[in-house]
């Protein structure tokens, strides 16, 4: 098997992401759209982590840091190529660019009927925080 590249979006990668997610990804949003993808990469053009092997896309994470707090989103691995250690360099890339930024502590949203999920966010070092329930409000259509 060839090595792991780990890299950051680019503008061209915004159609092969999107379509990834929908295989690989675990539920929506309504930012998964090309217009939410691509005022992402505008603003943090090292926020959307990709993982490719021979080319293909096989893993993604966001990593997004608003210079309070570092945020962990869309990690998502191919179904085929799970348990293969691409979740685990993607949350290595993105937790040295917290680092890097200054951060002190990531959080990831995680759905809480998937326990796939749940179970590799606890392997990475991650702990669900009982006491804090997220509240969200769409913003316009």
């Amino acid at each position: 098997m060839t090595e792991l590249l780990i890299r950051a979006a680019t503008a061209d990668d915004l159609d092969t992401v999107l379509a990834f997610w929908k295989v690989a990804a675990e539920g929506t949003s309504i930012s998964d759209d090309r217009d939410g993808v691509e005022r992402l990469v505008a603003r943090d053009p090292e926020a959307l982590i990709l993982a490719e092997r021979d080319g293909e896309l096989v893993g993604t994470v966001i990593a997004g840091f608003d210079g309070w707090r570092c945020h962990l989103y869309r990690l998502a691995v191919h179904p085929e190529r799970r348990r293969l250690g691409i979740g685990s360099a993607l949350l290595a890339a993105a937790e040295e660019r917290f680092v890097r930024l200054g951060g002190r502590r990531g959080d990831a949203m995680v759905l809480q009927r998937n326990e796939t999920a749940q179970h590799a966010w606890r392997a990475a070092g991650y702990a669900p925080e009982e006491h804090w329930r997220r509240w969200v409000k769409p913003l316009g259509d």
